[in-house]
């Protein structure tokens, strides 16, 4: 069996990452896991770009007293990721406290019963009928309602025909 470099390992994680973080955000109907798939595929994209200022053999850029290294890793992915990581924070932060206010107002954060619900509010601020079900038939039903059988009240039976067999005929 070929073993695996540590790179590929940590490429193959950063992939990973993502994928499962993708999946998440189109996979779920909760607004909690949307954000945690969302920290997922930022980790992931944050590891290709340490992973893309990777060099074997090579140490931190780090300059002081003694002398330069031959060969350093590029110090530009670090300090994207840096910068990535305290923007991702902020934007989780900021997630994470509209999904409360969501929740304090709606009390759910189902995707789908939300735009239910947005569509209410929006109809009602516009001044229009709120939509009904997607299902529900353009232009309205073509028939009155039907009658349940046993809400009619008053409704007699329709008389039908009683069967006689061939005896009761014969005999008559």
């Amino acid at each position: 069996m070929a073993s695996l470099s540590l790179e590929t390992i940590l490429y193959l994680g950063a992939i990973g990452l993502l994928c499962i973080g993708g999946l998440g955000l189109t996979m779920s109907n909760n607004l909690f896991r949307m954000v945690l798939a969302l920290a997922i595929a930022e980790a992931g994209a944050n590891l290709l770009l340490v992973l893309s200022g990777y060099r074997a053999d090579a140490v931190a850029p780090i300059l002081g007293v003694h002398e330069a290294p031959a060969l350093m890793v590029d110090p530009i992915p670090q300090v994207l990721v840096l910068t990535a990581i305290v923007i991702g924070v902020g934007i989780q932060a900021l997630a994470v406290s509209l999904l409360l206010k969501i929740h304090q107002t709606y009390g759910t954060l189902d995707v789908r019963e939300l735009r239910a619900f947005f569509e209410v509010d929006v109809a009602k601020a516009a001044g229009i009928r709120a939509p009904g079900s997607l299902e529900e038939p353009a232009g309205g039903r073509p028939l009155p309602p039907p009658i349940p059988a046993r809400a009619a009240a008053g409704a007699t039976r329709p008389s039908f025909p009683q069967a006689t067999s061939q005896a009761e005929d014969a005999a008559s």
